[in-house]
């Protein structure tokens, strides 16, 4: 992705008072990148993105850029252009007026700042609206202004903070896309805040996973979707099915123990640093396989948990139903429709089963093997 360390945190940390919001971000990022800095409400990132912005000092730790420390310059000597969520469009003022706003704040010469407010209209697909006052603007387009004036003062950096959240959900596709190709075509290197996982995903060469203003995880968007490296970033990136369940490592698998919903059964642990005792057992309702109790056979590698239909919906394109797992309530998607009541099996495979050891300690289940090799607990 270009330049290493191009836009460089190092022990950053932000307080409020007594609450700490920021926590030791260290975060290197390449020329041209594209990050997605994802979480939920009060998790930081925000806040992180006004301390690279410079509209809050760091209590603790420096920002730099091309190796130059930018930690207590004003946002407008930082070489970065932010654009908001609420676009904060001047109400009074004409597309073309508040795409040259920064430009002439910068005393471009009027001639300047008209082939340049031009040049943005053509790239954005605003040609014929310079006249119009923001007011009278879709807010697909008046999020393409924002992007304009944001872009028109040549920024070595774009921060984007929620800048999609306000364009109902048919726009929003589109200008994913259009945002993501326009910032290749440029080179621009983008951090974009976001609570939307599906957003991130589509968006961003890396996503950065905040939680209680710490990196949870960071990675490409398939090594965060994937290989969810703690129990909050798997619920986060959708594996929010979570069953409680007892096991222990031998050799390359997972041991795990009979419950009241399954059998005993080896996993392959993929590198996971398990131990014995409890573990979170985690997985996405697409993922499983939904069947009738008495069809289950050798499906595969992975976990099959027996259940019973609780309520069943149409999302679209599939099924999806609640299913009762022992003391639990799951959500396992299917090709067709189990009525509520009815017996099922859900089988997990191997690959999409993310298991975490749990908080709470437990004594370690015994786990052993018959001489045919079969598990039992």
């Amino acid at each position: 992705m270009g330049e290493d360390g191009f836009l460089e945190l190092r022990g950053v940390a932000s307080r409020y008072g007594a609450t700490q919001v920021l926590a030791d971000i260290d975060l290197s990022i390449g020329k041209g990148e594209f990050v997605a800095l994802l979480g939920s409400s009060g998790c930081g990132k925000t806040t992180l993105l006004r301390v690279l912005a410079g509209f809050i000092s760091p209590s603790a730790g420096e920002v730099k850029v091309r190796h130059r420390d930018v930690t207590h310059l004003p946002p407008d000597r930082r070489g970065m252009a932010l654009v908001f969520q609420s676009y904060a469009l001047w109400p009074h003022m004409t597309v073309a007026q508040n795409i040259g706003y920064g430009l002439k704040l910068k005393g471009v010469a009027r001639a300047g700042i008209a082939a340049r407010v031009a040049e943005m209209q053509s790239l954005l697909g605003l040609d014929g609206l310079e006249g119009r006052k923001t007011s009278a603007l879709s807010g697909g387009q008046r999020q393409r202004v924002a992007l304009g004036r944001a872009l028109a003062i040549d920024p070595e950096i774009l921060l984007l903070d929620e800048p999609l959240s306000n364009l109902d959900a048919r726009i929003r596709l589109s200008v994913r896309h259009e945002l993501r190709a326009l910032q290749r075509r440029l080179g621009i290197t983008a951090i974009h805040v976001t609570h939307d996982r599906e957003e991130a995903m589509v968006m961003a060469d890396r996503i950065v996973i905040l939680n209680a203003g710490e990196i949870a995880q960071q990675g490409t968007p398939e090594d965060v979707y994937n290989r969810p490296a703690s129990a909050f970033v798997a619920a986060f990136m959708g594996a929010e099915n979570v069953i409680a369940l007892n096991g222990a490592p031998e050799g390359d698998r997972f041991m795990l123990a009979a419950g009241v919903a399954n059998a005993a059964c080896g996993v392959p642990l993929f590198g996971r640093p398990l131990v014995s005792g409890p573990v979170e057992a985690r997985f996405r309702p697409e993922a499983a396989r939904l069947c009738s109790a008495d069809e289950v056979a050798a499906i595969g590698p992975g976990i099959t948990f027996r259940g019973e239909v609780a309520a069943v919906s149409y999302p679209g394109g599939h099924w999806r139903h609640a299913v009762r797992v022992g003391d639990r309530e799951i959500m396992a998607d299917g090709a067709r429709a189990f009525e509520p009541g009815a017996k099922v099996a859900v089988h997990v495979p191997a690959d999409a089963l993310f298991l975490f050891n749990s908080p709470a300690a437990a004594p370690a289940p015994t786990v052993s093997r018959t001489p045919s090799g079969k598990v039992y607990a």
